[in-house]
């Protein structure tokens, strides 16, 4: 089986899944939503491809998950664009929102009920995970935040634990070494949150489909950040904090731009980012995946 055949599988599936709640208005939004590349699905489909079958519907689970989790980021980050388009909490309003991905949680919940009990808990674990990363988010975002292992710990939690999982169980199902495949996938993880938080200093709106810095602006202290922060004097601190959570005038972004030059804290980022990436190839079989080492390049490719 080809990847853009499981992807559409995984699709359809999901698709089916909405259809059978018998609700005309929540199939029509569901189906406005961009699924995006479907990055967990393709890593499950890596991983157990040979028996690529018997992990379909457990893509199409993790898939409802990391949807629902976008549905409430949107609400409680004020998003009105995902991916470039209209979300459903700029269309349809943030109780819908919110409701709406209530029920993608408790469909994938319904789906998941057929699977044994390692599989279960570990999902249910990671969307524990996922609701202790939101709320650490939240909080971190109320004052500028300088502490790198509290960063580490909230994108563990948002970002990497359902794409750990995502690997978990896929090697479970082929008969792989499910620990090694989950350490995989949690570097993984952390180093396409870290990559993420580079892009939105990096790019242009345009490339971003949302204004560029806009982590920054909503509160979100990341990485380069607080690599800037260590490395500026008093005066420098006390400015990069007045500019946290504050629509940045072109003087501003300008400033910031100057000292994350000067001070390389983009590229310590990517460092960090390149080592948690080298640290997901060592935990698989060398050259026993080339796919997986091509995500693996692809992702670190994105920041260039």
């Amino acid at each position: 089986m080809k990847i853009e055949n499981y992807l559409s599988k995984v699709k359809l599936k999901m698709f089916e899944w909405i259809e059978e709640l018998d609700d005309n208005y929540i199939t029509k939004i569901f189906q406005s939503i961009e699924s995006g590349k479907m990055v967990r699905s393709q890593l499950m489909f890596y991983i157990a491809e040979e028996r690529a079958d018997e992990v379909l519907n457990i893509s199409a689970i993790i898939e409802l998950i990391h949807l629902a989790s976008l549905l409430h980021d949107d609400v409680i980050d004020d998003s009105y664009t995902r991916r470039g388009v209209p979300s459903v909490n700029a269309t349809e309003g943030s109780k819908i929102s919110v409701m709406l991905g209530d029920i993608l949680y408790s469909k994938a919940f319904v789906e998941l009920g057929s699977y044994n009990k390692n599989i279960i808990q570990y999902v249910a674990g990671a969307v524990t995970k996922l609701s202790i990363g939101e709320i650490a988010d939240v909080n971190l975002a109320k004052n500028f935040n300088s502490d790198e292992s509290l960063y580490m710990n909230m994108i563990y939690n948002k970002t990497a634990s359902l794409i750990e999982t995502a690997s978990r169980v896929s090697a479970i199902i082929s008969g792989k070494d499910e620990d090694k495949f989950a350490n995989y996938g949690k570097n993984l993880g952390l180093a396409f949150q870290i990559i993420d938080d580079i892009l939105d200093i990096v790019q242009t709106a345009e490339e971003l489909g949302k204004p560029a810095m806009n982590d920054f602006i909503e509160g979100k202290t990341t990485l380069p950040y607080i690599y800037l922060n260590r490395e500026l004097d008093q005066n420098g601190q006390e400015k990069l904090k007045s500019l946290h959570l504050k629509t940045l005038s072109e003087a501003e972004t300008d400033w910031l731009f100057e000292n994350f030059e000067v001070y390389e804290s983009i590229e310590k980022a990517y460092q960090i980012a390149q080592e948690l990436s080298d640290e997901a190839l060592k935990s698989i079989p060398q050259n026993s995946n080339i796919k997986l080492e091509n995500i693996v390049n692809k992702l670190m490719s994105r920041s260039s």
